[in-house]
Formats: C-alpha cells, sequence, structure tokens
C-alpha cells in the first residue's frame, strides 16, 4: 500500500505525472491561475478576540 500506484488508482490523490511531462503540467497549472481573477485586499484590520 505504499506505493503510488495504489493511492492514485484510489483517488486518493489528483494523480501521477511522468517527470518526462513536469514542465507541461506546471506551464497548463501556471497559465489556468494566471486566467483567474485577482481579487482585491478587504478593507478591514485584522479582529481579534
Amino acid at each position: 500500500e505504499g506505493n503510488p500506484w495504489h493511492a492514485t488508482a484510489r483517488l486518493w490523490d489528483d494523480g501521477i505525472i511522468d517527470p518526462a511531462q513536469t514542465r507541461d503540467v506546471l506551464g497548463l497549472a501556471f497559465a489556468a491561475c494566471l486566467n483567474a481573477p485577482i481579487p482585491e485586499a478587504p478593507r478591514f484590520g485584522v479582529f481579534r478576540m
């Protein structure tokens, strides 16, 4: 059960990336992140109790 294929077969993770495709997968992930709008920071301080 320590085998990575065991965990990914049970969908405990998002899958295994082939080391030869790491650059392509990271590029796709960064491109997806850049398409999302960046929300404005809230205009209130930190609430402490």
